[in-house]
């Protein structure tokens, strides 16, 4: 598959796409720097790496994998090899979809392999078009951290959307809570999931590569892998937030449909003990038995429309002298929004905090 290829010469000369025996030659001088970048690796490919760059079969064959692996590190006697994940933004899912990139470092040369497209592997590319290959002078650890620091930061607008999207859910949530409420719930759940079952071991083989503890890294280079570190751990940390959130949100959403239920089943309630006693006086007068002799009685009819009447009214105005219409739901109205808005939140403390106390302390007698 499509093989991009970059060498700087000791002169400083960018050159692109070399042969297969220009590539012995580089390889066997050790003189510039080489990056070899393989997007969707074949078959032809894997046996290409073996047989150039002397890779063991068991990391060609992770290249090769369609399956993700975790996030890891594995020093090898001419080369450092490094499994890490991005975001794959070519996946067409509701769910964050993360990608590999595999990274080979040795004297003189980076290989970096993966399957789907890094818009973070073409941004380096680009930046060596345009610097006609100056990235490249500094060596293979710093062209390694360029990669690095290019994939995590281009995960930063994934986390940022998550978090957009948690509060636009919990604004649903306060609002009108909806089925589909759940359902992106439960998406953001298993995205920040998934983020963080990358993150962890990631951010462990970013330590590694921080604290230089293979000779592929250098001193000056561990530099700037601490500043990758920093970054990852900072994403890792909002990744955490929003595992917490989803699980807030959860919660949030499951006791306002436990509140709507409840409100439901009140209104039912009062419409139900409204009706009882009418439909029992109903029953009564709706027997027919030869001796009841106030059916006989000229007002009878209107006597008990008006007793089901005082019976309806009276157990309606029971229920408000309880505020099981509107009395709660208005006082939560009245505090929700002031909970939200910080100013008004202030200023409904500050009325309360304007009553004089009843019991008002002592004076210090040490004063």
């Amino acid at each position: 598959m499509p093989r991009t290829i970059y060498y700087i010469d000791p002169d400083g000369d960018l050159k692109r796409d070399l042969g297969d025996a220009e590539l012995r030659s580089v390889l066997q001088s050790g003189h510039g720097l080489l990056w070899v970048d393989i997007n969707e690796i074949s078959e032809e490919d894997a046996h290409w790496l073996h047989d150039f760059f002397g890779f063991h079969p068991l990391t060609v064959e992770t290249c090769l994998s369609p399956q993700l692996h975790s996030p890891s590190v594995r020093a090898h006697d001419e080369y450092l090899f490094l499994v890490l994940h991005g975001i794959d933004y070519t996946a067409e899912s509701a769910l964050v979809e993360t990608s590999e990139l595999d990274l080979f470092i040795g004297r003189g040369y980076v290989v970096s392999s993966h399957n789907v497209f890094l818009y973070s592997v073409a941004a380096v590319a680009r930046q060596v078009e345009e610097g006609q290959g100056r990235l490249l002078n500094r060596g293979p650890d710093f062209l390694a951290h360029a990669l690095i620091e290019a994939l995590v930061h281009n995960i930063q607008p994934t986390v940022e959307g998550l978090a957009d999207r948690s509060d636009e859910i919990e604004e649903d949530i306060f609002q009108k809570p909806h089925p589909s409420t759940l359902e992106a719930i439960l998406q953001v759940k298993r995205s920040a999931l998934r983020l963080r079952r990358a993150f962890v071991p990631q951010g462990a083989v970013l330590s590694s590569l921080r604290r230089e503890e293979f000779d592929q890294i250098t001193e000056e280079a561990g530099v700037f892998y601490r500043d990758a570190y920093d970054r990852q751990a900072r994403l890792q940390g909002a990744v955490e937030i929003l595992r917490e959130r989803s699980d807030t949100m959860l919660a949030t959403y499951l006791s306002a449909i436990a509140h709507q239920q409840n409100e439901t089943m009140k209104t039912l309630s009062v419409f139900a003990a409204i009706f009882l006693p009418l439909s029992l006086l109903a029953g009564i007068y709706g027997m027919n038995f030869d001796n009841m002799p106030e059916l006989h009685y000229r007002w009878a009819y209107p006597a008990v429309l008006g007793g089901m009447g005082t019976v309806a009214a009276s157990t309606i105005w029971w229920f408000w002298a309880r505020r099981w219409f509107t009395g709660g739901r208005r006082r939560l109205a009245r505090f929700v929004p002031a909970a939200i808005d910080p100013e008004r939140l202030i200023s409904h403390v500050s009325r309360f905090a304007r009553f004089p106390h009843s019991n008002p302390m002592p004076p210090d007698p040490g004063e």
